[in-house]
């Protein structure tokens, strides 16, 4: 049996708008069940989800193969739920890639796998860390991806998934077109401190940093409400820090595993309509098991 398996991504960390994100342990997998006369994958998502070739994974994988594709029998779960700001397209997007990989024996290196993902999804922060697993910083210029990775600093993840759905579009709408040039400096020299402290191992000071975001979670907090009252909470429990997961609802606390079942059980208290997990950074990326 043959499973292609993805980690969820949490972009942005704060000020990392569109260029940062980290793999975070928890999976959609899919199962290659054989060939098959027609395009067909099983899954238990929903209607919303195609179940043929116009599946997301299926049309990167076609897109991915410059040669025509055995038609096959797949299977999908997915713990990633969609929506939410945990990266769920792009760890289709990533499947697909490594569907295609697999079947067409491309033998496609870590960078032709993050630059056909990124091409696909417009923006690398969510793609990178899916493919690579741990940190990954990027950059698109003309159509190119340049990337980085690197460990990110041991902690704990508290998850907290309101039940609403909030689509990237909306969260972009809220934001403004443009920003002066003194609020522009500023977010790009905490986006620059942060990755610095990422880099050497600073939990304490990056979690600081992604707190004091300029470029998206001012805006995109007055469809979040939550994210400030975790915030506060979290920080009054000793957390390193919290910030807003992409586009959101989802809000990431990170804090020190000693005290990352007391965080949860508070918000869990405080917060009943969310559901609220903890987790670890994926070390791995995407991979064939």
């Amino acid at each position: 049996m043959t499973v292609i398996k993805v980690p969820a991504t949490s972009a942005n960390l704060g000020p990392g708008f569109d260029s940062i994100g980290m793999a975070v342990a928890v999976y959609l997998e899919l199962e290659i069940l054989g060939p098959s006369e027609e395009w067909f994958i099983d899954h238990e998502m929903g209607e919303a989800i195609p179940s043929d070739d116009q599946n997301l994974i299926i049309q990167t994988a076609i897109l991915t193969s410059a040669t025509p594709l055995t038609p096959q029998r797949l299977k999908m779960t997915s713990a990633i739920p969609p929506a939410r700001g945990l990266g769920s397209s792009s760890a289709a997007i990533v499947a697909g890639i490594e569907l295609a990989n697999h079947l067409a024996d491309l033998q496609l290196t870590t960078d032709e796998k993050i630059q056909i993902a990124s091409r696909i999804e417009g923006h690398p922060d969510n793609v990178m860390p899916a493919i690579t697993g741990d940190l990954a910083i990027g950059t698109m210029i003309n159509q190119e991806v340049i990337w980085k990775t690197t460990d990110f600093p041991d902690c704990a993840l508290i998850v907290t998934v309101p039940e609403r759905e909030l689509l990237t579009s909306a969260s972009r709408a809220v934001m403004p077109e443009s920003l002066s040039l003194k609020d522009a400096v500023e977010g790009s020299a905490v986006a620059n401190v942060m990755v610095a402290a990422l880099y050497q191992g600073d939990i304490e000071t990056a979690a600081r940093l992604m707190e004091k975001d300029v470029f998206h979670e001012p805006y995109r907090q007055t469809l979040i409400p939550e994210l400030n009252q975790i915030r506060q909470l979290a920080n009054q429990e000793g957390a390193y820090g919290v910030y807003l997961s992409g586009a959101g609802t989802t809000i990431m606390t990170l804090a020190k595993p000693i005290l990352a079942e007391t965080i949860q059980e508070r918000i869990k208290d405080e917060f009943p309509d969310c559901h609220v997990f903890l987790t670890t950074i994926d070390k791995e990326g995407s991979r064939i098991e």
